[in-house]
């Protein structure tokens, strides 16, 4: 009796726990039963309405679902991006180059959520400018980046624009053109391109967003995006933008262009056909105007031998004009040719054809500068800082370069303690070359109605295969 009082006592969920799982069960099945029997009528009404309020929720959820994919699908295929964050500011590897090109480092995580799939802004404000680029040519192939070769100055570029989020279309709608293409190792302190790009004003004239203010004035430029520092903070240490200008939608880089600088000239309006590299496919006029000519020290010497420049002026060049006509110049220079063999090849009539002749090497020539009439280039003194900062350490580098060399050039000299190391500088004897022959008789290439001739029988013979050229 003592042992069955306090299990009679005990709570139910105790007893249960003591009775094992067959008593479990039972009562669990009886206490079922017994909710059910005392449940079913008073409230039979009330479980059909909650079951019926259960289908239209469930409905309902099946419309939303089937709302948010359709609105998710439309949002996918929308490029506006209205998020203030994502426009104005761009990424820099770990940090956010804002539009004065003040940069702060953001995490992983943050970073992904502003980058875009596309450097492109379409939807956003934009102004018509021109930019002027300086540029070492060594290690490119050449500006344009038709010629399916990487790097290219120009890929390069546009890498950087994609990057700070500038562009505001491809090439076609930014309405791009550059002033001239330059070769392979090639370089410039000048060259100019125009192009649309993203801009913090709103032109005046809302319904037009190409009317823009050409105002240079300090309010308005402080206001604008510093686009020389913006884009020099992503640009390779060997290309530079040196200023902006805002120019008119009509402005064209190529065609707007007045004069160009270079490394070498001839003076006057010829046909320079025996001095470029033909291509009678796309070009058919071989006259160019080279207005001006100078022959100047770079004030750079080693022992016996000085450095020189030549400088030419002109309104527009062919492909490797100033290549072969520095050629020339040297073969004259060095007393290989007399200067009247200039003539001979400027007149076409009497030499159609052009002699075979190796160009100058492209790594001295340069594209000094590009002038335009109204054009007046900006450049923020912070930007300027930066790019004088950026020049001397690289002068300061090539110096170091040339100096250990020089070294390298004493140290290779015979040991002689009757002459200092500077007098044996240029005593050395030059090794012997190869006969020169006379430009005027050398093997000729075709002239330009020869190939013009052979391009026609291609295209005959194409049109009638029903291939294309």
């Amino acid at each position: 009796m003592d042992f069955l009082k306090p299990v009679l006592l005990q709570p139910p969920q105790t007893y249960r726990s003591l009775a094992g799982e067959g008593a479990r069960a039972e009562r669990r099945g009886k206490r079922s039963e017994a909710g059910e029997a005392m449940s079913a009528t008073p409230d039979a009404d009330s479980v059909d309405a909650l079951r019926s309020q259960i289908d239209s929720l469930q409905t309902r959820v099946n419309e939303l679902e089937v709302q948010n994919a359709r609105l998710s699908s439309q949002l996918s295929r929308c490029c506006c991006r209205k998020v203030e964050d994502e426009i104005s500011s761009a990424v820099d590897g770990g940090s956010v180059v804002d539009g004065n090109g003040k940069s702060t480092n953001v995490d992983k995580k943050t970073r992904k959520k502003k980058d875009f799939k596309t450097g492109i802004l379409e939807h956003h404000p934009r102004r018509y400018v021109a930019l002027r680029l300086m540029y070492f040519g060594q290690r490119f192939y050449g500006f344009a980046s038709e010629a399916q070769l990487d790097p290219t100055v120009e890929s390069e570029i546009f890498k950087a624009l994609e990057k700070t989020k500038l562009l505001v279309g491809d090439k076609k709608k930014s309405l791009y053109s550059r002033c001239g293409r330059t070769d392979k190792g090639v370089s410039s302190f000048g060259q100019v391109i125009s192009l649309f790009l993203r801009s913090n004003l709103r032109p005046k004239d809302t319904d037009d967003a190409n009317s823009w203010e050409l105002s240079t004035e300090r309010d308005v430029l402080d206001a604008e995006i510093d686009y020389v520092r913006v884009l020099n903070r992503v640009l390779p240490k060997d290309i530079r933008v040196t200023g902006w200008c805002p120019v008119p939608i009509d402005f064209s880089a190529r065609f707007s262009c007045m004069s160009r600088d270079a490394g070498q000239k001839f003076v006057g309006d010829h046909d320079f056909r025996n001095f470029c590299k033909m291509d009678a496919f796309n070009v058919h006029n071989y006259r160019r105007h080279i207005t001006s000519f100078e022959l100047s020290s770079c004030d750079k010497r080693l022992e016996s031998k000085e450095l020189w420049y030549f400088k030419i002026k002109g309104s527009a060049f062919l492909w490797h004009q100033v290549r072969c006509m520095v050629a020339v110049m040297f073969m004259v220079g060095q007393g290989l040719e007399s200067p009247n063999v200039i003539d001979a090849l400027l007149d076409t009539d009497g030499t159609p054809r052009k002699p075979q002749y190796t160009m100058a090497p492209e790594m001295p020539l340069i594209l000094q500068s590009c002038e335009f009439q109204g054009v007046r280039f900006i450049c923020s003194s912070d930007a300027r800082q930066a790019l004088h900062v950026h020049l001397e350490e690289a002068y300061q580098t090539y110096e170091l370069q040339a100096a250990l060399t020089h070294e390298a050039l004493l140290s290779c000299l015979p040991q002689d303690h009757g002459c200092s190391d500077q007098s044996l500088l240029g005593t050395h004897q030059k090794k012997k070359g190869a006969s020169h022959i006379s430009l005027m008789s050398r093997p000729t290439e075709p002239s330009y109605e020869e190939r013009r001739a052979k391009l026609n029988r291609k295209v005959e013979g194409c049109e009638l295969s029903g291939q294309s050229i």
